[in-house]
Parts: C-alpha cells; structure tokens; sequence
C-alpha cells in the first residue's frame, strides 16, 4: 500500500476533478503485475494503467487500492469496480472509501458481490493525506490550501524595500519548484504582482510544462492577462484545481491565515539576519496567545544547505 500511496503522488495537481489514486497489482506469487496512478485529466483511472501494465497476470492475485474503486457510469471510461472483477483479481486492499456518492460503499459492495475478498482501512490516514486536494473539494468545497513561506532566521522575508532575492539558498528554491509542479493554482497579492512581476512557473528540468494557473489576490478583481483574479481568500471556492499554493506576501498570507483557510505550511528558514525587514506576516486577528496553540503539527522537517524545511499541518476536527 505504501508503494500505490507513492505512486499516487504522481498525477498530484493534474488529475482534478478526479483523485489522484495509485494501484498496485499482484500475481497470484505476490509478485508485481502492474502498477498504476490516476492520469492527467482523470482517465485513464489507476486500476485500468495497472491492469493494461499486467496484461492478464493479476487473475487471482491481489489488487492495493487507495481509494475504493469507482463503481458509476461515466462516458469517459467503464468503472475500475466492473474492471477488476472482469480481471479475475482474487482480492482487494483499499485504503480509503470513495466520499463521492455515487460511488461511497458501492464499489466495495460490487466487489464482495462478485467474489472478492476486500480488506479496507489499510494506511487509511495516510492515502487520505496524499488525496487532500480531492478530499478537501467535497468537503468544504474549495482546494487545499498550502502556505509557502522563505524567511530568514528573523522572520523577514525581505528588505525594507522590498528587496526579497534571494532569501534562500539553490537547493530550497529548486524545492519550492517542486512544489510547484504539484499544484493546478498559484496565487500571490497584488503587491507582489506589482513589485516582482513573478513568472511564477516551475523552472526544473522535464517539468516546464507542469506550471500551475496563476491567480492573483485583487481587490478590484484586475489581473493581468493570462491570470485568475480573486477578491477575497473566501472566492478560492470558484477556482478550478484542488490544489492551491500560496506563496506571498505578508498580507496575502496574513489575509489566508485569519481565515483559517490555510491547510498545509512550508516554512523555509535561511541562516540569515536582515533586521528592520518586511515581517513575514502581518496582522492575523489573533487576540489571545491561547488561541495560537495546538493549531499546527509538524508533519516534516529536512535540509536544503544551507536552509531548513518545515512543514506543519493544520489540526481540524473534521
């Protein structure tokens, strides 16, 4: 199941509005048949790559699913619970069950029906991390949100004028791209738009073409051309894509935070002092220190000499 939560990874940012899911097929000596993740666009989904990759060898092996198999008609492509059972799979490990309700239980209900031993809940937590974009759009309706923030050991994130390249270090920035590359959506404030001009794409070797959208937080609604305009952090419902980088400035971020609209946060710490610099958040409405604790989790830290990563997860009761 790790292997297919891996695998998932990568359609991340290119799948929506369909999840992002990895499979991994076995034969019936535990061998690997096939593997499969969720292709641009949706389709072809991660169980149909895995059973064309197998060619026939997972009859009575075993299928590791991230998320239950969908079990509804579409016109794009048959459903992967009806393609399963044509491939004769023996048993099936899903991590997850399908929040869609035109497949939520069905997919598994199909399967048993058919004959097939299906084991659900393994890594559960884990898959559901790795498809928070898709998760988040069912249920608040608007992308994951993810804060990215380089500053320096002061917490600035430029000079007093502005001035803000490069905060980091190569190995970060390169980072950062990554990140980028696994987005549909990027925003930035007007400020920013103003003061940098930023390309905002993914500057890495084969991945040129997996730039996100590029949105701008706009009061008056004015962006550019080419870009998406928003007026409040609230408008991200209306933005296509489950997954949303954030990457500036202070009262973009601050604006995000105050509305509890932030999921994730990378936080890259340059072993720099600026002093008298712009602060990497302004005002986000918090009145009392008791509120600002037991919000965040750190899910991850690593190095990229000579700057360090942070990354925290937002605690929500759902």
């Amino acid at each position: 199941m790790a292997a297919a939560i891996a695998l998932s990874q990568r359609g991340r940012g290119r799948t929506a509005p369909n999840p992002n899911v990895g499979c991994v097929l076995l034969d019936p000596q535990g061998r690997v048949a096939g593997r499969g993740w969720t292709q641009p666009g949706g389709r072809p989904h991660a169980e149909a790559m895995a059973l064309a990759e197998a060619s026939g060898r997972a009859r009575g092996g075993t299928a590791y699913i991230t998320l239950e198999p969908c079990a509804h008609k579409s016109t794009r492509g048959p459903c992967c619970a009806d393609l399963l059972i044509a491939a004769g799979v023996a048993r099936a490990v899903i991590a997850t069950e399908d929040p869609d309700p035109r497949t939520d239980g069905a997919g598994i209900a199909r399967l048993r029906q058919a004959g097939i031993a299906v084991e659900a809940g393994l890594a559960a937590a884990e898959a559901r991390v790795a498809m928070a974009g898709f998760l988040a759009r069912r249920m608040w309706r608007r992308p994951f949100v993810t804060l990215k923030i380089a500053m320096s050991l002061d917490g600035c994130i430029a000079l007093s004028d502005g001035a803000s390249r490069w905060i980091t270090g190569a190995a970060a920035r390169a980072h950062a791209h990554l990140e980028r590359a696994r987005h549909e959506l990027i925003l930035i404030g007007r400020g920013t738009l103003a003061m940098d001009r930023p390309r905002l794409d993914v500057r890495l070797a084969g991945l040129g073409n997996r730039g996100p959208h590029r949105c701008v937080l706009s009061q008056s609604g004015a962006a550019p051309e080419g870009w998406l305009a928003i007026q409040t952090p609230a408008d991200i419902a209306s933005l296509p894509g489950d997954h949303l980088l954030v990457e500036g400035g202070a009262r973009t971020a601050a604006s995000f935070l105050a509305e509890d609209l932030v999921d994730r946060l990378l936080l890259y710490r340059a072993p720099i002092l600026i002093g008298g610099g712009v602060a990497s958040l302004a005002d986000i409405g918090l009145l009392d220190l008791s509120d600002a604790h037991g919000r965040w989790r750190l899910t991850d830290a690593r190095a990229f000499a000579p700057d360090r990563l942070e990354v925290y997860e937002r605690t929500r009761a759902d």
